[in-house]
């Protein structure tokens, strides 16, 4: 995929490259005011679904509160019921001698538009008392019945069931009503004896359906309600669930805490509002499909995109115009430019207009025009004394007394029958003349140049027989750094010539690190050392005047080599102290091989 998008952005690049600024300018800004007026309708769009959610999601918790109210009372009106019936009828009766039909009667008569029966139970099942109807079906044992079992379990508290056909008693006229039945323990007493039995009040299931029913959500919206455990106990369309011609989220939406929510049901996303029906556990939940709120923004989409393509048509004539003004000044500048690329140094020729921006472009140009003429005299000195320090440098290495010892010490070898250290030797002085031509380049690695390092203190230490000792460390993050080819030799050349020769238990590091974002490279030796003062004249403008036992010419060759590839903040360091060793520390950027590779 990055590859398909990485192709496609160098097809645009190319196209672009052979169109004129002008043409540029005024594409790109088009496809910037397109992708920012697409954002600005995505974004209204985005403000307007969500505003007309928030402004239903509030309407939904005013309806579900204004339900959960009208609920609430009507509930509260069934339980006072239940409760008249066992705090002021039951609990001041006795069984054996009264008779509380007379009660129950009146209670029902006075609410029978709530009510479809009332009765008492003992607590093996039998009937005490009820109305209007009093005789159970033979069918019926009470004991089996889930509103008996749970009013016997919990004492003292009510409990609602969900909806169902009323079927304990024989109806001469054979109607059947849905209930909703509110069931409680009660203490019997019979004969100044204690016993217990059950309250049962079917209140009638339309006072609940007229609480939910005289409520609209608009569109396809509804409300429904479950018991805790997420039993339907309304729903508008409750007998197609129940004959499984369409099912509900009930169970999970029962879980929710009180609030709004969306959801995906059905492969339809639904915004959702939960409320609870205080002491019974009951939840109401209002249900709008998100269809139906984003189906009213299709004006608003409309009005949108012409107000977008009106802006649209004001921008690309501002785009026009200011592309014009911009890219003609540039474009005479341009033609300029190709007269100096044809050699024409006449600075009176530069185009100067435009805007500020343009105008000092091309005053600057005119500068360059002139600094050029003064520079080309300076490059072409530069470039030959890098020319000639570089052939100075070459040459320097093939130094034909190293190659003869060396070629000698290897003879002496084969003669002697060490035909391992002679194979050694060979193959380090083959790969030390190897990295000394390096293909012509004069800007190699440091792992290459510490390569070269080790190959030619391998020579050296069978030529001087073990006299001294040496090692190579480098940070694994250096060895890709560039450098400047025979840089290091020339030093670790000069550590055994003046600290080794007389020495029995010479010591020779070579280190190249990472410090400060720079890096460096130092030649330690343990030699006998100098006065830093004579140190510091080596590497200065004198150095062809102090002789000694060898030139501070290749020294000074090396500082002024790195100084002209990299800068005079970079270059060669000499730190030294008598009987104590010196060392030599080169400084260099810290820059990968393939910036430098324009210097070749």
């Amino acid at each position: 995929m990055w590859d398909k998008i990485r192709v496609f952005k160098d097809r645009i690049r190319h196209s672009l490259h052979k169109r004129s600024i002008q043409f540029s300018i005024s594409i790109s800004f088009t496809i910037v005011m397109v992708i920012g007026m697409a954002l600005i309708a995505v974004s209204l769009s985005v403000r307007y679904v969500n505003s007309t959610m928030e402004v239903i999601s509030n309407s939904n918790k005013r309806i579900v509160d204004q339900i959960s109210l009208n609920l609430d009372s009507y509930l509260r009106s069934m339980m006072r019921i239940s409760d008249s019936m066992y705090y002021r009828v039951i609990k001041n009766s006795d069984l054996k001698d009264d008779n509380i039909n007379y009660q129950m009667s009146l209670l029902y008569e006075t609410n029978r538009d709530q009510l479809v029966s009332i009765a008492v139970f003992s607590d093996d099942g039998k009937i005490i008392a009820a109305e209007p109807l009093s005789q159970l079906k033979p069918s019926i044992d009470v004991k089996e019945q889930s509103w008996f079992q749970i009013a016997m379990a919990r004492i003292e508290n009510l409990h609602f069931s969900t909806p169902h056909v009323e079927d304990l008693f024989l109806d001469p006229d054979d109607n059947s009503h849905w209930v909703i039945s509110l069931s409680r323990s009660v203490e019997l007493t019979s004969a100044g004896s204690i016993i217990h039995g059950v309250l049962l009040v079917d209140m009638n299931y339309s006072g609940i359906e007229q609480v939910c029913k005289n409520n609209y959500l608009g569109g396809s919206g509804y409300v429904y309600i479950t018991d805790e455990k997420g039993q339907i106990i309304y729903h508008p369309k409750q007998r197609l669930i129940y004959s499984n011609l369409t099912n509900e989220n009930n169970l999970d939406n029962a879980k929710h805490e009180d609030g709004t929510y969306s959801e995906t049901f059905n492969g339809r996303q639904r915004l959702i509002t939960v409320k609870t029906v205080g002491y019974t556990g009951w939840k109401i939940i209002a249900v709008n499909p998100i269809q139906d709120i984003t189906a009213n923004y299709s004006n608003f989409t409309s009005y949108t995109l012409l107000f977008a393509l009106f802006i649209s048509y004001l921008l690309i004539i501002v785009n026009m115009f200011l592309s014009s003004r911009i890219a003609k000044p540039i474009m005479k500048l341009e033609n300029s430019v190709k007269n100096l690329e044809s050699g024409d140094l006449d600075e009176q020729k530069i185009a100067i207009s435009g805007s500020y921006e343009v105008e000092h472009l091309g005053k600057a140009i005119r500068s360059m025009v002139r600094q050029t003429r003064t520079l080309m005299d300076d490059i072409v000195s530069e470039q030959k004394a890098k020319r000639r320090s570089e052939l100075d440098a070459l040459q320097a290495q093939i130094n034909p007394h190293f190659l003869y010892n060396t070629l000698d010490s290897i003879v002496w070898m084969n003669e002697n029958g060490k035909y391992q250290d002679a194979n050694t030797m060979v193959t380090s002085l083959a790969k030390l003349f190897r990295i000394s031509i390096s293909k012509g380049k004069n800007i190699i690695s440091v792992a290459d140049e510490l390569e070269h390092v080790k190959n030619y203190l391998i020579i050296q230490n069978y030529r001087f027989a073990d006299k001294f000792q040496y090692s190579i460390h480098s940070e694994p993050q250096v060895l890709q750094c560039a450098t400047i080819k025979l840089i290091i030799q020339p030093l670790v050349e000069n550590s055994i010539y003046h600290g080794m020769e007389f020495m029995d238990d010479g010591k020779i590091r070579v280190e190249a690190y990472c410090k400060d974002h720079e890096l460096w490279i130092d030649v330690i030796d343990n030699g006998p050392g100098m006065p830093q003062e004579q140190a510091d004249r080596l590497l200065s403008e004198n150095a062809a005047l102090v002789r000694g036992s060898g030139s501070g010419i290749g020294l000074k060759n090396i500082n002024e080599r790195i100084q002209l590839y990299f800068g005079v903040q970079y270059g060669l360091s000499l730190f030294s102290e008598p009987d104590v060793g010196t060392t030599a520390r080169i400084h260099l950027p810290k820059k990968s091989l393939e910036e430098f590779e324009e210097k070749e």
